[in-house]
């Protein structure tokens, strides 16, 4: 007799209720994807330092036209309530403090690869083109580049461009925001 094996999924309100319960603590580097809680890697300094300068750089041009969040939530769906290194969110007045920013708030999400390069690129990549977020950048510590997804179709992104040192970048819904690739990556 074969046995069938399946696992159990958490939605959003089970890992919030994780989280009032101490199960998970504030501040664990933790993420729920497709229905699983992950730990994430700890933070080294080139990651720290990769996500700082995109912060300022990021603030700088967008100044008032978009929000800036840092390592905190978005909730794309029922099952997936990732922390990406940076958000950036349609200006609200509340900064959202009521509910955390979904897919139609969001404008471009960027996430900061040092060792976790495949994932960001498969697992993240697909979790956000399909929820619809218009705009993905992955800066790749280790060989010095930036991968740039857009025009999210299914669960795929039909355009990528790599992009190096001296080449610059634009969120495509704030191109006034160019910003040198050379200014998101540590030196």
């Amino acid at each position: 007799m074969a046995t069938e094996i399946s696992k159990k999924l958490f939605t959003v309100h089970d890992y919030c209720r994780m989280l009032d319960a101490g199960i998970l603590r504030e501040g664990e580097h933790v993420e729920l994807i497709n229905g699983e809680v992950l730990t994430m890697s700890p933070i080294g300094p080139p990651h720290g330092a990769a996500v700082d300068r995109t912060l300022r750089f990021l603030m700088d041009t967008a100044g008032h036209k978009a929000i800036v969040r840092v390592q905190g939530s978005v909730r794309l769906n029922e099952y997936n309530e990732p922390q990406p290194d940076i958000a950036l969110l349609r200006p609200k007045d509340d900064f959202y403090y009521s509910r955390h920013p979904g897919p139609s708030d969001i404008l471009l999400i960027v996430e900061i690869a040092d060792s976790s390069l495949e994932y960001d690129r498969k697992i993240k990549a697909r979790l956000y083109a399909e929820t619809g977020i218009p705009e993905y950048w992955v800066a790749d510590l280790k060989n010095d580049r930036l991968f740039v997804y857009s025009e999210p179709q299914g669960n795929v992104y039909s355009v990528v461009r790599k992009l190096r040192r001296g080449d610059s970048a634009a969120p495509q819904l704030l191109p006034e925001c160019l910003i040198e690739v050379a200014d998101l990556l540590p030196r």
